[in-house]
């Protein structure tokens, strides 16, 4: 009977473990995300925005949690530990499709910063990146040719595959004294434009330009690599110069007194803005470029530049710059540290050659147009970022290997050889620039906009109600950040009741999105991807969040690369609303996520196994 009851065993253990596999193989519990956001005193459209994701996925059995953190925390754990599961937030965007790159491609899912943030590992979204990567403009004939069919098929496929949800780009709002300074609105404020050749009307406003900032970080950290740190660049651009700088044609106006009103809205107009126009790429301390060849770009830096502690700036620095970027340790460990910031820019790079104090050349595997954004990256001083290539250090806090001085470096103060210099700061209050007198573009002969106020203070105040009153009582000549949605009818409203200030509209290349960490389920599977977008209306978003001050969008790229097939006709074309009127069909959501291949309870909760 033993012997039997041993042969029994022995010839049932493999179907019994069979069956304990199939039935136990993981435990089914309802689905439960947390949605990762920044608290409303840091950005009130990014929190609400999140509480409407988080009820439309709660009303279809999906269990959530708001996760608020501050600024630094939010791109920490997004950015840099990819320590998430959906987030909701503005991404920076840029002026090209080209960002898209770095944004989506497979190669930087592992890496720090805006590179692929997603942890995204599509090969059919590769190889589209890849060839838009190479294509180049086509002839007098055709204005983009190649380079536009295949930034097409790029944005396409990423609409089918939805690595984050688009969901609109926000109109840039500011305030800005006119009695003070003429000249606000004739280059774009989120860059170095917007607050360079003004024209001082006395002596006060030439002393000191001051501005307003809702955002306390420029006065904490000015490392322009840091992660956490950086968004728009505008206090980089001020600090350090570029080769080149993209320069938007012909869109900023100030909205005055006296201009049109549209008879819809009531708004003040100005018939010269247009969000479609495109951008150029303006020498800046490159006095010139040319193309030799397909590979190779010849540059010629302005002569006589000097960096803020008056050492030379010369074309060694430059060369420096783009393999420091490239690699924070410049070879020197087992492990390469790329630089959080302009990874993607200088990617296009394979190798530059000083020829001489100002001659480079510069070899590159890419097209021309992406190529030549690389041009935008700041230069760096290398007798000072050359020291910053050892593994950080930092007291009670464990770094990753390969991570460098350069990247957790609070670079303070900061030396660039932009138009102005670091003065002085303090925590939480304010950042003051001093202009640097010696900046190429006070010389004569150079056909630039330069700094003509002697100082720049940038007061921080959390909060754009009092940002606004600081320009009103005439505390502060401009909102260098742009104004929340929820106080711009009143600022339109009250606009003549201080003749002494312009409102400033400008168009925006960031845009706010949902984004998804596609490390782990259920967000690997591309149909649930694409039903949560179907969750959002964003056209009611855009009116309940944003007060109607942004335009709902199905693809990230500014107007003038979006293909027809992803223009907005009242809904989105990929991943239409499953609903009417901001009322979201629970149903047929149901139904689609049952499409997806995810289950339900007898409760009605989305399930998935662990």
């Amino acid at each position: 009977m033993l012997a039997a009851t041993a042969g029994l065993t022995v010839s049932t253990s493999g179907c019994i473990r069979e069956i304990r596999s199939i039935v136990n193989r993981n435990e089914v519990e309802q689905l439960s995300l947390t949605i990762s956001t920044v608290p409303a005193d840091g950005d009130r459209e990014s929190i609400q925005l999140a509480r409407a994701v988080g009820s439309a996925l709660e009303s279809v059995g999906v269990d959530i949690a708001i996760d608020m953190l501050s600024h630094e925390e939010f791109r920490r754990a997004i950015l840099v530990n990819h320590d998430f599961d959906l987030y909701v937030g503005p991404h920076p965007g840029d002026t090209t499709p080209d960002f898209l790159y770095e944004l989506l491609h497979s190669r930087f899912a592992e890496e720090a910063g805006w590179q692929n943030p997603f942890g995204l590992t599509t090969l059919s979204i590769d190889d589209r990146l890849e060839e838009q990567r190479v294509a180049e403009n086509g002839g007098e004939d055709d204005e983009n040719g190649d380079r536009e069919d295949a930034i097409t098929a790029t944005l396409e496929s990423v609409a089918r595959e939805q690595p984050f949800v688009p969901i609109c780009r926000p109109t840039e709002i500011r305030l800005a004294r006119s009695d003070r300074f003429e000249g606000w609105g004739e280059g774009h404020p989120a860059t170095r434009f917007g607050y360079l050749g003004l024209e001082p009307e006395s002596k006060d406003a030439a002393a000191e330009l001051r501005a307003v900032n809702t955002d306390a970080r420029p006065s904490q950290n000015l490392n322009p690599l840091s992660a956490e740190y950086r968004e728009r660049n505008l206090v980089v651009g001020l600090l350090y110069d570029s080769l080149a700088v993209a320069r938007w044609r012909g869109d900023e106006r100030p909205i005055a007194g006296g201009e049109q009103v549209d008879a819809d809205t009531g708004t003040e107009t100005n018939s010269e803005l247009d969000p479609d126009s495109a951008t150029d790429l303006t020498p800046w301390l490159a006095a010139d470029w040319e193309w030799t060849d397909d590979e190779t770009l010849h540059v010629t830096l302005r002569e006589d530049c000097a960096f803020h502690d008056g050492t030379p700036l010369t074309a060694e620095d430059v060369a420096f710059t783009y393999e420091f970027l490239a690699d924070t340790t410049r070879g020197s460990r087992r492990f390469s540290a790329p630089t959080p910031h302009y990874r993607g820019r200088v990617d296009a790079v394979d190798d530059v050659t000083d020829l001489s104090e100002t001659e480079l050349e510069f070899t590159v595997g890419t097209s021309q147009p992406v190529a030549e954004r690389a041009l935008e990256v700041p230069v760096l001083p290398k007798h000072i970022w050359d020291e910053r290539t050892a593994q950080a250090s930092l007291p009670g806090v464990t770094v990753a290997e390969g991570t460098t001085e350069a990247l957790v470096t609070d670079n303070v103060p900061a030396i660039g050889s932009g138009p102005y210099q670091f003065e002085d700061r303090t925590d939480r209050e304010h950042v003051t620039l001093a202009r640097f007198d010696e900046h190429f573009t006070r010389r004569d002969g150079v056909d630039l906009p330069e700094p003509t106020s002697e100082r720049l203070r940038i007061q921080i105040d959390p909060r754009s109600t009092s940002a606004i009153e600081l320009v009103e009582s005439d505390s502060a000549d401009v909102t260098l950040s742009t104004l929340e949605s929820y106080v711009v009818d009143d600022v339109f409203e009250d606009d003549g009741d201080v003749p002494e200030t312009t409102i400033l509209e400008s168009p925006s290349w960031s845009f706010y999105h949902v984004g998804f960490n596609a490390r782990k389920a259920p967000f690997t599977n591309p149909r649930f991807r694409r039903v949560v977008a179907q969750l959002l209306d964003k056209e009611q978003l855009v009116e309940e969040v944003f007060h109607g001050y942004a335009e709902p969008i199905a693809t990230p790229v500014v107007e003038e690369w979006v293909p027809d097939s992803l223009a907005w006709n009242g809904n989105d074309p990929e991943t239409p609303f499953l609903g009417t009127d901001g009322d979201l069909d629970v149903a047929a959501a149901r139904e689609a996520f049952e499409g997806a291949g995810l289950r339900y309870d007898d409760d009605g909760n989305l399930r998935v196994r662990h």
